[in-house]
């Protein structure tokens, strides 16, 4: 038997409600969450079209009517392991071993309505597609934990002067992949306590009369401890190199995680908070870079300094959920823009007292000798220039353990859905 995958019941309304209109095809994304024992899905989106697509669509139909399952079985196998190659140059972190690598492919017949449903082995490319059970369930997206935390950061990346070559924002991730290590080794106290890995998150909590463990306290408060490598076995060695510049990243980083309330473990809350943290510096310095590469910001001379925004993050509920998604937002940006965007990349109505930003301004400072620093809160004793507008991509991270999916494949007059980890 395959892997079961329990799915809130609106997902599936919203895939029977999705519309064709004329097209072939359309493809999206699946949002939850993998277990050791089931996986989760409280979410589908279809991807939006790209401008170009809307006029190739119309003829695309005679094509793909005589497709059938076999190929659209292989198409998702091409590209599940594709995107997870993509996503992995991006990652701070690794799977580990006890994590499940399954990750699953849904075509769904918009006519028919009958579904396929497939996994994949993502660790091995050459693992061939598993049949999968695909249950609804009413209410799946109330039953989850929400951690939080602030994580004060003062990162110093320099830039060697044998990198040269390497863009800024390839030397500012190998510098990240350290304090990555930092992280992933730190203390992490649950509303001020010290638990055992492998301890039940909910362990003192009451349970219903059907012997079911009651998330009375659905909100867990993270602290972040840094160890202090005071012994001789956690000896660091200092190295000397000539150095162009150096990158500097400071601030406050607001974190969410939310993990299902089905039996967690402890060790599956900290490691849903360390890969937020870890993912959401990575993306405001993919996004901060971006921005600096098509605005081609002029070299300043060596004693001048120029400020520009941090991206900060802007959280919206799913509707019926506490959990919530997140995407990233200049300063300059309003309020009805980023709530335009959210409608756009989730394909639900949002309003904008839904929007929750979780942090300040942030500000980065960038000299032309290459010394950059980036602050992640206002700290700074020199006040920010005027940010440079740019677009920003929704990243619909697993806040906290939440699992993004993506699709592409599907049957004649289908819908494809495919999910995978990040």
């Amino acid at each position: 038997m395959g892997r079961t995958y329990i799915v809130e019941e609106t997902v599936g309304q919203y895939l029977s409600n999705i519309s064709l209109q004329g097209k072939g095809f359309v493809s999206g994304l699946l949002i939850g969450q993998c277990s050791s024992q089931k996986d989760y899905v409280i979410l589908a989106t279809r991807t939006p079209p790209k401008e170009e697509q809307d006029e190739s669509s119309k003829h695309s139909k005679a094509k793909l009517d005589n497709l059938d399952e076999e190929w659209a079985t292989e198409h998702a196998n091409q590209l599940v392991f594709a995107v997870e190659k993509s996503m992995n140059k991006k990652r701070l972190w690794n799977f580990t071993d006890e994590e499940v690598s399954e990750r699953v492919t849904l075509h769904f017949c918009s006519s028919t309505k009958k579904i396929f449903c497939r996994t994949y082995d993502i660790h091995n490319p050459k693992s061939s597609a598993k049949p999968a059970d695909w249950k609804y369930q009413n209410g799946l997206s109330a039953s989850w934990l929400s951690l939080e935390c602030t994580v004060y950061i003062n990162i110093h990346v320099p830039l060697s002067t044998t990198s040269v070559s390497y863009t800024l924002e390839k030397n500012t991730k190998n510098g990240l992949i350290h304090w990555a290590k930092q992280i992933e080794n730190n203390i992490y106290l649950i509303n001020g306590q010290v638990k055992d890995e492998d301890c039940d998150l909910l362990e003192g909590q009451k349970k219903s009369s059907r012997g079911n463990t009651q998330a009375t306290n659905h909100y867990f408060d993270v602290r972040v401890l840094t160890q202090l490598l005071l012994n001789s076995d956690h000896r660091s060695t200092a190295t000397v190199q000539i150095c162009s510049g150096s990158v500097n990243l400071k601030g406050a980083v607001k974190c969410r995680a939310y993990i299902h309330s089905n039996k967690p473990k402890v060790k599956d809350a900290v490691q849903a908070m360390k890969r937020d943290i870890l993912n959401t510096v990575a993306d405001r310095c993919e996004i901060l870079f971006e921005d600096l590469l098509l605005n081609e910001i002029p070299e300043k001379k060596d004693s001048e300094k120029e400020f520009h925004i941090l991206p900060h993050r802007v959280f919206v509920p799913i509707p019926g959920s506490t959990v919530m998604l997140c995407d990233y937002k200049f300063g300059d940006e309003s309020a009805e823009e980023i709530r335009d965007h959210f409608i756009e990349m989730l394909d639900h109505m949002i309003q904008i007292e839904d929007l929750e930003i979780a942090e300040e301004i942030n500000t980065a400072c960038v000299s032309s000798s290459m010394n950059t620093e980036a602050s992640l809160d206002n700290t700074d004793d020199e006040p920010p220039k005027q940010p440079i507008k740019t677009t920003i991509v929704l990243k619909i991270q697993q806040n906290i353990g939440v699992i993004a999916a993506f699709a592409v494949a599907a049957l004649a007059a289908g819908i494809s859905f495919h999910y995978f980890s990040d």
